[in-house]
């Protein structure tokens, strides 16, 4: 971008993270040959541990932190002293970096967490909310708004052409182009995995292949193993999920994970599967399998169409604090599609 508009700066990091740095003329340095390399108009890329740097101190006009919902305060503060301003990005209601320290008080928080507490956006005389996604179809969006939003969140124009065709004379589950689809499942003592639902899953992902798949751009293309992702809450319906996949033509290479390895990544569809008869019994309870961020990156991954497979009776799951009646509410509205 500075190059396009005329702009001389100069560019370093720490990792060759791309081949085309080089050809950009981004220099790699080590962390210790950054101070030496300082120079007005420049731009440096590092990890948190490169800008803790005493030599460091007040180098830089301001300081990007991106991804800051996963950047904890202590790390901030350990940062905060490389330059005179700083600006925070990120969004706290997805998922936050897994920590194994003990942090004193509330350094342990992110940084969006600390600043922000429960507000799921940010008021407009504190920073600014980036209120448009470029990712999810305005039926999928819809509820994520609503429900994670505050009702702020708006798809960008040209996401309503992203759909998934139905095909003419179909009477499934899958009448929909676009939007959140459930498709309650009964079982009884699952808690990590369920059988009911990777065999139900399978049927649902084999019914898709070969469907048309349009995209913001009106581009049509035949579906694919490529257009799905699978998430699952736990490795142990991850792993039935793969195997059952691998079953179908072709599907030895479905992209199957956790919540959190998907973060960041979309497709036209997703598959979740909640896995639980019982959400008290599952493991780490429904604190887990209902947290707000974890359903949230889940639907969120899909640019058209999310499938989400349930026993039906976790929408009533028994409650003991109010912020579980909270958790369950919303996992209540996402299966009644409000």
């Amino acid at each position: 971008m500075c190059r396009d508009q005329g702009i001389d700066a100069a560019f370093a990091c720490t990792k060759p993270t791309d081949e085309a740095l080089a050809g950009l003329g981004v220099q790699v340095l080590a962390n210790q040959g950054l101070a030496e390399w300082v120079q007005p108009g420049c731009v440096v890329g590092t990890t948190a541990w490169g800008f803790c740097r005493a030599d460091l101190e007040r180098q830089f006009d301001y300081l990007f932190v991106d991804e800051a919902g996963q950047v904890s305060v202590a790390n901030l503060v350990g940062m905060s002293g490389a330059a005179h301003n700083l600006v925070l990005i990120g969004d706290q209601m997805q998922l936050g970096q897994p920590t194994q320290g003990t942090h004193p008080g509330e350094s342990g928080l992110s940084t969006l967490d600390y600043l922000m507490g429960e507000q799921a956006t940010i008021a407009p005389e504190r920073g600014i909310f980036l209120d448009t996604t470029a990712r999810m179809h305005p039926a999928v969006n819809q509820f994520i708004s609503a429900a994670v939003y505050e009702g702020r969140l708006q798809a960008a124009a040209g996401t309503e052409r992203q759909v998934v065709r139905v095909p003419a004379g179909y009477a499934g589950p899958l009448d929909r182009e676009a939007g959140i689809v459930i498709v309650p499942v009964a079982h009884q003592g699952n808690s990590q995995a369920s059988d009911e639902e990777v065999e139900a899953i399978a049927g649902l992902a084999a019914e898709l292949l070969g469907r048309t798949v349009v995209d913001k751009h009106g581009a049509e293309r035949l579906g694919g193993w490529d257009d799905m992702l699978f998430v699952a809450p736990y490795n142990f319906q991850v792993n039935k999920l793969k195997a059952r996949l691998a079953r179908l033509p072709g599907g030895a290479s479905a992209k199957v994970g956790s919540v959190d390895r998907f973060q960041g990544q979309e497709a036209a569809i997703v598959f979740v599967s909640m896995c639980s008869s019982d959400a008290n019994d599952a493991p780490h309870g429904l604190d887990f399998l209902f947290d707000t961020r974890r359903l949230n990156v889940a639907v969120s991954r899909a640019q058209s169409l999310a499938v989400v497979v349930m026993h039906p009776g976790l929408a009533s799951t028994r409650v003991s604090t109010p912020e579980q009646m909270g958790k369950v509410n919303l996992l209540s509205r996402l299966y009644r599609g409000r």
